[in-house]
């Protein structure tokens, strides 16, 4: 073992501890910078979004800066975008085993094992991102029906919520749309679930594809149209292909929650668990918005490329709120049926659109 002697300075005692304090200064500065070091906290958190994606420039990407910025730099993200990590299917089980510490989970991807969930995708209840996504965040966070029934059984809580505004009925081929009735026979892809519960009722053929592959299949007119917001069109590059859409409806959205495990999110420190729940209140309501601010712009683009936007009339309007209502209704007592909440978790999404009124 070597010893550090240090040369015995003339001019007394206070000579002495100058030279002390010099020596140890390079020791100290070590001493903060590896505890620093040990004090940031650095999360992987994965989507399967392409580039541009509007639920990425609009929430994700300003919700990791902003949680940056409360906590001075301390909490920073590794970010896998695009299937870097594994498809939208797989997030929830790559949360969970804690191969990322974040994932972007759809429920509608994992339909068998987050089925109430859908309750905010189904079609009719509302008419704007915020309605959807504000009376879904109030259920999703701790203490909400969904959190009690759904999150917190597969071992995830949310961060923060996304929902796209709600989807019309978006058709490329030259048939000309006036009526709810002139989209009977139609083919038009849909998610799935609600949505093909809903296009059955309306005497329309539902086709169920990746959305990646609905440019090529309106091209060559395999399928008519597709249920899409306005953004997701513009995502998508369906402009040039699209000749007529609805307004003002609501065949349904799709929700995705950015969820943590419950495991990790334990071994937090308390402070960064009120950051990262602060930061998901804010980003909500600022998202929301920014998501219906684009889907209005996006209209306004739309018919300026020649898009006949079709509002329909009173009867119409009415006829397909009952549709929605019979789908929503069915929806649920299929779910009761398999000794789950679905009429109770209608209910409490219905109450909170409600309040959020």
């Amino acid at each position: 073992m070597h010893s550090i002697k240090l040369p015995i300075p003339t001019g007394g005692a206070r000579a002495w501890r100058r030279t002390l304090l010099l020596a140890t200064l390079p020791l100290l500065a070590f001493a903060v910078r590896g505890e620093a070091a040990e004090d940031r906290i650095e999360l992987r958190l994965a989507d399967s979004l392409p580039a541009g994606h509007i639920i990425a420039e609009k929430m994700t990407k300003p919700w990791m800066k902003l949680v940056g910025e409360l906590s001075d730099g301390r909490i920073d993200f590794k970010y896998f975008p695009a299937e870097q990590v594994g498809k939208a299917k797989d997030m929830l089980t790559l949360t969970q085993t804690g191969v990322i510490d974040i994932g972007y989970v759809g429920p509608a991807y994992i339909s068998e094992k987050m089925p109430l969930s859908a309750v905010a995708e189904l079609p009719g209840a509302s008419t704007s991102a915020c309605q959807v996504m504000q009376a879904y965040w109030s259920l999703a966070k701790e203490g909400g029906h969904l959190y009690a029934n759904e999150f917190k059984p597969n071992g995830i809580r949310p961060l923060f919520v996304a929902a796209l505004p709600p989807y019309q009925a978006v058709l490329g081929s030259s048939r000309d749309i006036a009526t709810l009735k002139d989209l009977g026979g139609a083919k038009l892809r849909a998610s799935g679930g609600a949505q093909h519960m809903t296009l059955d009722k309306l005497n329309t053929v539902p086709v169920r594809m990746a959305p990646p592959e609905i440019y090529e299949s309106m091209s060559r007119g395999t399928i008519d149209g597709t249920l899409f917001s306005f953004v997701s069109v513009e995502s998508y590059k369906l402009t040039s292909l699209t000749k007529t859409a609805t307004v003002g409806g609501n065949f349904g959205t799709v929700i995705v929650a950015y969820s943590i495990s419950e495991r990790k999110w334990t071994k937090l420190p308390t402070e960064v668990k009120q950051i990262l729940s602060e930061a998901g209140d804010r980003i909500v309501e600022s998202g929301c918005k920014a998501f219906d601010d684009e889907e209005r712009a996006a209209a306004d683009r739309l018919k300026a490329a020649g898009v006949r936007l079709v509002a329909f009339k009173s009867d119409d309007e009415a006829a397909f709120i009952r549709v929605a209502d019979e789908v929503a209704n069915a929806w649920a007592a299929d779910l009761d049926k398999r000794r789950k909440p679905g009429t109770a978790t209608l209910n409490a999404y219905r109450e909170a659109l409600m309040n959020g009124r």
